[in-house]
């Protein structure tokens, strides 16, 4: 339990005080089991992370376990246990992704009380979203269903040809292979993919709106000064290309002296800009209406953003780690299959690399609204100014175990008045997270922060 203390609430992470809001508890145990799972633990302050436990966690327990069952449909079944913490009890209540989504809040009904985890809030599940939850469960992805309305001939095959051409010659076949076209009753019909990928621009902005990308350089660092803008409307692929370069005209460059030539070094890596753009095409929920992909470019940084959250089961912590899950099916197979992309979930650690070689700071990944962004620094990182005692002190706590004021005190060879001040400023600074029951607690224990984004 120590270790879920250390962190912030999150995606996959709550605290509350007590059981007193019984529909905010409910509220994110669907969130949780409708989008990737979580932890709940019930006797910790919201916010402080302060353990104030349970007087009768046994008790507490059963009104949990019989809330879940009586209020929330499907039905599930979360982890429910009592921890021992000092001389109280914390319910922990393990919430897994499932399979059965989407669950809401019986009394609210489907279309009211089906809620999803944005970052650390419950947000009601729109009807868009309430029916991707759907095609999840029956294992479909929005871009392979047909579109009855259109003959296959709605899709350009000899677009589709060009761009094929450097690594095949695609055939007639080849359209049912790579789902650009499927079977619709006794016929054949575009996918949502086909059409999005090689449709005529006529159908595509009839049908999909919103499918396209806005553009935008901006002076300063918010959005009140507008320099340059443009919409972008053609189709995808060629959409990326326009978009890159829409980015590289207002990227300052600098000048690299070798040996031999003059060379010029772009303030952003290719390698980063690129894998942005196209993952924000390739993992876009083109079933949303509102909004289309969006790429502004600021003085000290790039904003790429696109409709949709995660799919459901992923975090951002497993985007690190490399774990990806495709949301448009259709179009990643043409984008595998075009060298657009290589091994699936290897783009943000390609990004990653590329900032950290130009000594740029790691890509920021965010959930926001029903959205999801990627921001990219154009400005070196810059460092935490600490003494050589700051220093220490996280080396010190670098091994992931707690230790006291005192103890800290105690290895530095300093007095605890002393540390004390330092740890507050690493806390403030979100260099250390402070574990315990209060601001006085004389157990108190102090551990590094992990990295949140």
């Amino acid at each position: 339990m120590t270790d879920l203390l250390t962190r912030y609430e999150g995606k996959n992470l709550e605290f509350k005080q007590d059981l007193s809001s019984p529909d905010s508890v409910l509220r994110s145990i669907i969130a949780f089991a409708n989008t990737s799972g979580g932890t709940i633990l019930i006797g910790v302050e919201d916010g402080t992370r302060r353990v104030c436990g349970l007087k009768n966690a046994l008790l507490e327990e059963e009104r949990l376990t019989n809330l879940v069952s009586h209020h929330i449909e499907p039905r599930i079944v979360p982890e429910i246990e009592i921890l021992p913490w000092r001389r109280t009890n914390v319910l922990v209540a393990q919430v897994y992704p499932s399979p059965s989504r989407p669950h809401y809040l019986k009394k609210l009904g489907l279309s009211a009380g089906a809620f999803v985890r944005v970052g650390s809030t419950n947000r009601q599940a729109d009807p868009g979203l309430i029916e991707e939850m759907r095609r999840y469960a029956r294992l479909e992805s929005f871009d392979e269903q047909p579109l009855p309305e259109l003959s296959s001939e709605a899709i350009d095959f000899r677009a589709a040809s060009e761009l094929f051409a450097p690594y095949r010659k695609l055939q007639r076949s080849d359209l049912r292979a790579l789902r650009l076209i499927t079977k619709y009753q006794r016929r054949e019909a575009p996918t949502v993919g086909g059409l999005l990928l090689f449709g005529r621009m006529e159908d595509r902005q009839e049908l999909f709106p919103d499918a396209w990308i806005k553009a935008g350089r901006f002076g300063g660092t918010d959005r009140r000064r507008i320099l340059d803008s443009t919409e972008i409307r053609n189709a995808p692929v060629q959409a990326i290309e326009d978009a890159i370069a829409f980015v590289r005209k207002y990227l300052a460059r600098e000048a690299v002296i070798g040996e031999v030539r003059r060379t010029e070094k772009w303030t952003l890596p290719a390698v980063a800009l690129r894998e942005a753009i196209i993952n924000a095409v390739v993992h876009a929920d083109y079933s949303q209406r509102g909004g289309p992909i969006r790429v502004a470019l600021f003085d000290d940084r790039l904003e790429i953003e696109n409709p949709g959250l995660l799919p459901f089961g992923l975090t951002v912590e497993d985007l690190w780690q490399g774990i990806s899950r495709l949301r448009n099916r259709v179009i990643g197979r043409v984008f595998h299959e075009l060298g657009l992309i290589e091994q699936w979930g290897s783009g943000i650690q390609r990004m990653a690399g590329a900032c950290r070689e130009a000594g740029l700071p790691p890509p920021k990944l965010e959930e926001i609204g029903l959205r999801f962004r990627v921001t990219l620094s154009v400005l070196p990182q810059r460092r935490p100014q600490l003494d050589e005692r700051d220093q220490k002190i996280l080396e010190l706590l670098s091994d992931g175990t707690g230790r006291s004021t005192q103890q800290i005190a105690d290895h530095l060879n300093l007095t605890a008045r002393a540390i004390r001040s330092r740890l507050r400023s690493l806390v403030e600074r979100n260099l250390v997270v402070d574990v315990g029951s209060s601001p006085r607690d004389p157990r108190r224990l102090y551990f590094a922060a992990r990295r949140t984004d």
